[in-house]
């Protein structure tokens, strides 16, 4: 792990001799899944004690005792725990790379001592039984500026105080009835320190202790009070709880708790951007249906990112380079991104696919006869020598993107009177095209010279295009799912927007294509890199022998390193300090003075500014957008989250697309006439082709449904076909809507207003 300030504050007890072990705890709440952020915390807790040291005593210095991170749940709120979600944290912990070593602990452990430490408090007139409505309470707290007003009940007697607990915990009142309070200050200006509340009445059985309680602690109390039984000397906390600290140091005196007691010290909690991390709405997610389980691909959980493919190793390289630090930020996604391709790169073999076929016959190739070549499954390590079969014959898929019939500037792959290389093949040169019905590109007719086996010809001839390929007679069938970012917007929910309104419909695309036969008996669980297409990962829940299924990972650009020049690397603390500094640019980047400007007059961000002053070209073609009705900061944004996304290294002077045409969209989207969906088919075509996109709307239909009765009668239309689905949510299965959902914007191609929508089917739903 690398230096920070928590390890500087480590390593200060030790030398001091304050303590002689280092103890951290990584402290869940078992009512979710757990996601990257998370995983931050794993890392950083357990890391610190697998860098200090273990039981046995292999610290790296004679003054340590052992140093050990403990697992515990803080199950102090049985209505939103569950047991899947206690094995699930404990699965995700122990595929990090960590182990609690049998210091397994839950602080419903502790109920007894928290118990008879609140009895101790009241006899002390620490603490009393309360018996305003929560209403009251939230009335008389105050507020940042005004003191609070003290409870009447502040004085109650200390035996009626013990006998009302001694009731409560025998559920003979009713939830919000009594609740018990510290008895600190109310004009305190930590309002936290404002008698706060230590017990409240639940009334439901627990899973670990059953009917024994009826009250349960907060966690407040419960947390530093677990801290203390368990000996824990450093209790780290994400930045949220530094106004607790008061509370937390408070409580551990009041109890007498022995000392030396644990310390809490805060650090700044992972923000990823295209990403939610609430597992409020996380959870919405799940139960709407609007992603498959805690576990879809998509998901920032922890059990998503493995089954999309990341790996423990990646996860933790992201979590060393973003860092420890004391300021809230940032991280951009790629970083993730890049962490995985890092891991994968060196490791993962190679195979070949085809995910969206378009046939190509070879006209001179021998009748009925198969090339077998002996091709590298790792060619990017010279010293592993395995070797894999791959057939050529006289029949081929390749990419439909792969082929044009009028390619724009700098499309270096098939047409007409183009010769191109296939990737452990020979060259083919273009000869004809058959069409289908819609006049599309049906099937490509080229021929092959037999004597560019090995990428050259003998000539000398030269060639700019590789493709990959498939040989159509011994390809296996296969199902492919490309997942992409689940929100379309940097920040979901930004602005006083519903986050739900920021995603993006595009985050998932299931296609049906080929891979080479020599994948055919790839396991579950593997990984492996498609050439051109990304890295991907067989699903753990459907691929089987019979139907293979793919989940891209990540694709092979690598998008962090072109943000940031270079990667960071290990190295001494200064290097170290200095990659932790990078992960926090989006925040704290220096910006040139031409970039600030640019921020300065069109409120962009510092990434924004960045990337669009990166080059001389792309600063005055962000110009020549402006004045065509789109904002700057939403042309600013379609910019570099799609067009330089999809457009990789094609100068931006050479593209179909025109400055016109972005500012033109962006108005039109900007103005609701078109949705996102829309959007972004409008977008390909003038990527392709150019134009104009009011033309394309038009000739298209693809202008936003808003007409209300229409859209009513189509959702009346939906309910009347699914009526299993429509009986249920009315019974109370409420994450159907997400289905409906789903259901009304496949039915209007992703065009009708989805607030709309959503208006309309909850009338209709709940009505």
């Amino acid at each position: 792990m690398k230096s920070n300030f928590i390890t500087e504050i480590i390593d200060r007890d030790i030398a001091s001799g304050k303590h002689e072990t280092v103890i951290t705890r990584f402290p869940p709440e078992p009512n979710g899944y757990l996601h990257i952020g998370h995983a931050k915390s794993i890392c950083l807790n357990f890391g610190l004690a697998r860098d200090y040291g273990n039981e046995h005593g292999d610290a790296g210095d004679n003054t340590l005792k052992f140093a050990r991170c403990h697992l515990r749940f803080d199950d102090t709120n049985p209505v939103k725990e569950d047991p899947e979600f206690v094995e699930s944290i404990q699965a995700d912990v122990k595929w990090l790379g960590f182990d609690w070593d049998g210091h397994l602990y839950h602080a419903s452990d502790y109920f007894e001592r928290m118990y008879a430490l609140a009895q101790k408090l009241i006899r002390e007139k620490k603490a009393y039984v309360c018996s305003l409505t929560p209403e009251q309470i939230r009335e008389t707290r105050g507020t940042v500026t005004e003191p609070g007003t003290p409870s009447p009940f502040r004085d109650r007697p200390v035996d009626e105080s013990l006998t009302l607990l001694e009731q409560m915990r025998q559920g003979k009142f009713d939830v919000g009835e009594h609740v018990v309070r510290l008895n600190i200050d109310m004009a305190n200006a930590n309002m936290k320190m404002r008698d706060p509340l230590i017990y409240r009445i639940k009334n439901v059985a627990h899973d670990r202790t059953g009917d024994a309680w009826n009250i349960y602690p907060l966690y407040d109390y419960a947390h530093c009070l677990s801290d203390s039984f368990e000996n824990i000397t450093h209790s780290i906390c994400t930045l949220e709880f530094e106004n607790n600290r008061e509370l937390y140091d408070w409580i551990l005196e009041a109890c007498d708790e022995p000392r030396p007691r644990p310390k809490q010290y805060e650090f700044a909690r992972l923000f990823l951007n295209y990403t939610v991390m609430s597992k409020r709405k996380l959870l919405q997610l799940v139960e709407e249906g609007i992603v498959d389980g805690w576990d879809d691909p998509r998901m920032p959980t922890i059990a998503g990112l493995r089954r999309r493919g990341y790996t423990p190793e990646s996860i933790r390289t992201f979590a060393d380079r973003v860092g420890i630090a004391k300021n809230n930020s940032v991280v951009d996604v790629s970083l993730l991104e890049w962490a995985i391709r890092q891991d994968l790169e060196p490791t993962v073999g190679r195979g070949l696919a085809v995910i969206d076929p378009l046939e190509v016959v070879i006209d001179n190739w021998p009748t009925g006869e198969t090339f077998w070549r002996d091709v590298p499954v790792y060619p990017q390590d010279n010293t592993r020598n395995e070797t894999r079969k791959l057939p050529f014959s006289g029949r081929l898929f390749i990419e439909k993107a792969d082929f044009a019939m009028k390619p724009p500037k700098r499309f270096h792959r098939l047409a007409p009177g183009r010769e191109v290389r296939l990737r452990n093949g020979f060259f083919i040169k273009f000869v004809s095209v058959e069409r289908d019905e819609a006049g599309n590109p049906a099937r490509i007719h080229c021929t092959y010279d037999p004597d560019t086996l090995g990428g050259s010809a003998p000539d000398g001839r030269k060639v700019k295009g590789t493709l990959h390929w498939v040989s159509a007679d011994h390809a296996v069938p296969a199902e492919f799912r490309l997942y992409d970012r689940l929100f379309s917007h940097e920040a979901p929910g930004s602005e006083d927007r519903d986050f739900k309104d920021d995603l993006n419909p595009n985050s998932l695309k299931i296609m049906k294509g080929w891979v080479e036969p020599a994948l055919k008996d790839i396991a579950t669980g593997a990984h492996v890199q498609l050439e051109r297409l990304g890295y991907f990962y067989t699903d753990p829940s459907d691929h089987t022998a019979e139907t293979l299924v793919f989940n891209r990972t990540v694709a092979l650009k690598d998008a962090w390193a072109n943000t940031t020049k270079q990667a960071p690397k290990k190295g001494s603390r200064a290097k170290a300090r200095k990659a932790e500094a990078a992960a926090k640019k989006r925040e704290d980047v220096v910006l040139s003075d031409v970039a600030a400007a640019l921020k300065s007059a069109h409120g962009l961000s510092n990434n924004e500014a960045r990337l669009l002053t990166d080059t001389a070209d792309l600063h005055v073609f962000f110009d020549q957008c402006l004045g065509h009705g789109g904002s700057p900061r939403g042309v600013a944004k379609w910019i570099v989250n799609e067009l330089l996304r999809v457009t990789k290294d094609t100068p931006i002077s050479e593209l179909q697309i025109t400055p016109p045409a972005i500012g033109q969209l962006v108005a039109l989207l900007e103005s609701s006439t078109i949705t996102q969906t829309a959007a972004k088919t409008i977008f390909e075509v003038l990527l392709s082709d150019g134009g104009d996109p009011k033309s394309i709307v038009e000739a298209k239909g693809l202008a936003q449904q808003r007409d209300e009765s229409a859209l009513e009668t189509a959702l009346g239309e939906i309910l009347r076909a699914n009526p299993d689905e429509t009986a249920r949510y009315r019974a109370g299965e409420k994450k159907l809507f997400g289905f409906f959902i789903g259901q009304a914007m496949r039915a209007t191609r992703g065009q009708a207003d989805a607030k709309l929508v959503r208006s309309i089917l909850m009338r209709i739903l709940d009505g």
